[in-house]
């Protein structure tokens, strides 16, 4: 996949998930609010404000792509989406599961902890690739 297709997926893929972000959030604050305990409301919360924070910068991402082929944006990027769908995809899942009261069905908050490391790592990778750029403009 050439540098033009991998920045504008990364800016295409942040738009769907920020217009889902929205939707899911005014679920979560119309439709599901009757439906689910405060505490599962309040996990539900929380997947929708990770997704829209990692949205913004899963598009910075594709942005900056922009600038050069850098094999840690790339990955950035791709770690960005999988956190999105472990951590927040995870929480959503959990918050049914709250409200369908379904014990077997909570043991999907083991798979948040692998979307936040995700997280983590594409930060860090973000970090480390704007670095390297930095380096390469200096020379």
């Amino acid at each position: 996949m050439n540098n033009y297709k991998i920045n504008t997926c990364f800016i295409k893929i942040a738009a769907l998930l920020g217009a889902l972000g929205v939707i899911l959030g005014a679920f979560g604050a119309h439709g599901l609010k009757s439906q689910v305990s405060a505490e599962a409301l309040q996990v539900f919360e929380v997947g929708v404000r990770y997704q829209m924070y990692h949205v913004f910068a899963l598009a910075l991402t594709g942005i900056l792509f922009m600038s050069g082929n850098n094999n840690r944006l790339k990955w950035a990027g791709r770690l960005f989406i999988a956190g999105i769908i472990l951590f927040s995809g995870s929480l959503y899942a959990l918050t049914f599961a709250m409200g369908a009261a379904n014990p077997a069905l909570l043991k999907l908050g083991i798979i948040t902890p692998f979307g936040g490391v995700c997280f983590i790592a594409a930060w860090i990778l973000l970090a480390a690739s704007f670095g390297k750029t930095q380096k390469q403009e200096l020379k």
